[in-house]
């Protein structure tokens, strides 16, 4: 293994990829497996580099200055062009200025006006040699050559006529006396196309996940195990009739107790029957963003439809007097169900992208160590035919699905309690969280843009995540108010509902402000929004609600998520795990956004941070 030959933190000059221009770069790292170095630019862009294309300042300058001085061949070569043996001896007389300013003018003149008679000459033979079919016909009944016959002889006729200026096409071409601009513009495609070579064998190189979240190997392998044990232990306590603290731990019942098959073919039901309802051919197809191959995937939007297919289908049930709150008697073995069908999937979303090309590798899932992209997810958009596997499982089944388990709770708390109408403090969870999920799926292609689809690969944690967390958990405080109802009044409720408006007017509006300057930054519609251009081509917002606070979609999350909690009152800190959660949820994304953009922008992402100093809440965080 040859020894570096920079040191991280030194000073250098490295070559731009594709061209031979060198710029003051500074390096930061050093890739003992490809033996590249990490270099950062002025400008905070950030590349890989090989030893050969780096210099040290002191040789850089000195080859420079032996490179400024035109070569004794050139000079020689520019001396016999400059003076032709025919010219009189006055023009000999002339001052060197004007013979060179004559020798530009010649060298302009000389290869325009012979491509240009070279051009006509071609132009007019081809008008006269290519006649028109009845033309053909008469000069072949006067014994004059067919058009077969006139080409042969005619392609020798201007062979011979335009052989001399081929000859000076030719010389034109071996001391490149073409226009600049044509030049130009051919260096400027040759270097842009070597430099996307350069960055994508340097991905390529570099496309190993170095930096490990949530505690690596070891904080991955204790998650696998924590989520589950998380979601039993909620949904045990509030079985409870007291469900506090002081009560911990719950009751574990009989695992015995805990498996159903008829649940869990009720589950396999569920899952298949959104599945028809994802590959029916109603709905757009849009392409998602680029991948690192540059190849667009193309997804269909149909979210809101399945919803609505899902809702007929729910009320022809209720109306052939069908139990729905058998959901919530048999809760805890539809958890368990959702879990065990979430593990069998991960695993074999593992062993199949084990065969998956490089390319098709998730950025933050490609590690090389086995529980931690079991758990990232190794792939990182799976598919079966045209059938998308996270995007699926990303809205579909456990979206909806929350949908249906809140119905059931509502329709269990009036059976229960004996209520001709449900309480307003259900009604409230039920309209809310109805909004929230509508919404995400009548604004189904914003998603296409998210880190989960984007970066995050389809493992354990998007599996458990949307078919077993989103369903269960996001569902727990209309699993609460079924055993422990709250009465409300009716200016409570009021204020609630105000408090989650403004939550979700400021999620909805932020996000559709940062989809549409995504989607087509020259918007007039748009032009009030100021930004700070960056090296990537995209603008980073500095006004609207992204000038406000940084993320400013995650503070109306946080806002509704406590909206929905309010309503169980305050005699449990139970229902407010959620809100909690969000939080933490929520800071972690941050965090993992702010390192994400930080090593993509560079100096801009810092200028971003000078002018909005708060991450989510204003003036605190």
């Amino acid at each position: 293994m040859p020894n570096r030959k920079f040191a991280d933190g030194e000073v250098v000059m490295g070559r731009w990829p594709g061209s031979v221009l060198y710029y003051e770069v500074q390096v930061t790292s050093y890739d003992d497996a490809s033996h590249l170095y990490t270099v950062k630019y002025k400008d905070g862009t950030e590349l890989a580099l090989k030893e050969s294309d780096i210099r040290s300042q002191s040789s850089f300058k000195h080859r420079k200055s032996q490179s400024s001085s035109s070569s004794p061949s050139r000079r020689s070569a520019s001396r016999s062009r400059s003076r032709s043996p025919g010219r009189p001896a006055k023009g000999r007389r002339r001052s060197s200025s004007h013979s060179r300013e004559h020798k530009d003018d010649r060298k302009k003149v000389i290869p325009e006006t012979s491509l240009a008679l070279l051009v006509l000459k071609i132009k007019l033979c081809c008008f006269f040699f290519n006649q028109k079919p009845s033309e053909n016909n008469t000069r072949r009944y006067n014994g004059e050559p067919d058009s077969t016959e006139r080409n042969d002889t005619s392609s020798k006729v201007v062979e011979q006529k335009l052989k001399p200026d081929l000859e000076v096409e030719r010389s034109l071409e071996q001391y490149s006396l073409r226009s600049r601009k044509e030049e130009k513009k051919k260096e400027e495609i040759y270097s842009e196309k070597k430099v996307f070579e350069t960055i994508k064998t340097t991905e390529k190189a570099s496309s190993k996940t170095k930096e490990l979240e949530f505690g690596g190997r070891f904080g991955t392998f204790t998650l696998i195990f924590f989520l589950p044990a998380t979601v039993f232990f909620l949904l045990l306590m509030c079985k409870q009739d007291d469900p506090s603290l002081m009560n911990f731990p719950p009751p574990i019942p009989a695992l015995e107790s805990l498996w159903d098959a008829k649940v869990f073919a009720v589950f396999l039901l569920w899952f298949f029957l959104q599945a028809v309802f994802y590959l029916l051919p109603i709905g757009k197809v849009v392409e998602g963003l680029p991948l690192s191959n540059g190849r667009k995937l193309q997804y269909r939007i149909n979210g809101f439809y399945a919803f609505v297919l899902t809702a007929a289908a729910i009320g022809t049930l209720l109306y052939f007097q069908f139990e729905l709150h058998y959901l919530y008697d048999h809760f805890m073995q539809f958890a368990v169900s959702a879990a065990a069908f979430s593990m069998a999937l991960s695993i074999y979303l593992y062993i199949r992208s084990l065969k998956a090309p490089e390319e098709d590798l998730a950025p933050g899932g490609n590690s090389g160590y086995v529980v931690y992209d079991f758990f990232t997810g190794h792939e990182l958009n799976p598919r079966i035919g045209g059938f998308d596997l996270k995007y699926f499982c990303e809205l579909r089944p456990g979206l909806i699905g929350w949908v249906v388990i809140n119905l059931a709770m509502l329709l269990a708390e009036m059976k229960i309690h004996h209520l001709s109408m449900p309480s307003l403090a259900m009604t409230l969870v039920n309209g809310f969280q109805l909004l929230y999920v509508v919404d995400a799926l009548w604004n189904e292609e914003a998603v296409l843009t998210t880190m989960d689809i984007t970066h995050d690969g389809f493992g354990f944690m998007l599996a458990f995540g949307d078919l077993v967390w989103v369903p269960f958990v996001y569902s727990l405080q209309a699993f609460y108010l079924v055993g422990h109802p709250i009465a409300i009044s009716w200016p409570v409720a009021a204020a609630i509902t105000v408090l989650n408006g403004i939550g979700y007017y400021i999620f909805r509006s932020a996000n559709s402000q940062k989809n549409n300057f995504r989607r087509n930054p020259a918007d007039p519609k748009l032009s009030y929004l100021k930004f700070i251009p960056t090296a990537t081509g995209k603008g980073l917002l500095v006004t609207g609600w992204w000038g406000f606070v940084r993320h400013p979609n995650y503070l109306g999350d946080i806002i509704m998520a406590l909206a929905w909690s309010l309503p169980c009152g305050f005699n449990h800190i139970l229902p407010y795990f959620y809100v909690i959660y969000f939080i933490c949820l929520l800071v972690h994304r941050e965090a993992r956004d702010e390192h994400h953009c930080k090593k993509k922008y560079g100096l801009a992402w810092e200028r971003y941070c000078q002018r909005v100093p708060y991450r989510i809440f204003p003036y605190i965080y």
